[in-house]
């Protein structure tokens, strides 16, 4: 792939990074803060959104965000926002903090590595192989530093990586931490028994 492409998906991705201030803010400022914080993000996010398809005014800031056949859809970062107000009301800290950080690097690494060495397409995909492995990769070293329960992580690695690849209908920054976060907060409650 040539550099402008990666540079162009490399902004796209960029906005992932809110991630990083999710997590500051959960640490630091609590639950309830970052749910009404993250619920007033999405509520601006939907206006932008219903501006941007119903009266086709373009935001200088969100427009980069879209690769052009997403243009006519709502936008990834509606769905971050939602998968992360998900993963925080509902899942324990650690695991809402894992799932919203693989929305990040995990798929940050998928893209990139998809983009610059994939080669071997995954059966049935768009994906490929490298790509879905370097995700694999990433999403269980997180995992274990801040889970710091490998089988746990394994399991949310697997299922995240799994849902990028094959799970095409939901946009995946709904689906990872929904089905990632649900599969370890399954897993801790067996182990717990």
């Amino acid at each position: 792939m040539t550099t402008p492409i990666i540079i162009k998906e490399l902004l796209r991705k960029s906005i992932h990074l809110l991630s990083l201030v999710i997590v500051l803010i959960y640490v630091y400022l609590g639950k309830q803060t970052l749910l009404n914080l993250l619920i007033l993000y999405l509520a601006l996010l939907l206006l932008i959104e219903h501006f941007r398809l119903t009266k086709g005014i373009k935001i200088p800031l969100f427009d980069f965000l879209f690769r052009d056949k997403e243009r006519a859809f709502m936008g990834g970062h509606v769905f971050f926002a939602l998968g992360s107000l998900i993963a925080i009301g509902v899942y324990s800290k650690e695991v809402a903090i894992t799932s919203i950080l693989f929305i990040t690097f995990g798929d940050l690494a998928a893209s990139l590595v998809g983009i610059t060495l994939g080669k071997t397409r995954v059966k049935g995909t768009n994906k490929s192989l490298e790509g879905s492995a370097s995700e694999f990769l990433i999403d269980t070293v997180i995992g274990i530093i801040v889970l710091k329960n490998l089988p746990v992580a394994f399991l949310m690695a697997l299922v995240a990586t799994l849902t990028e690849t094959y799970l095409s209908g939901i946009d995946d920054n709904l689906s990872i931490p929904v089905f990632a976060g649900l599969s370890a907060e399954l897993m801790l409650l067996i182990l717990a028994l």
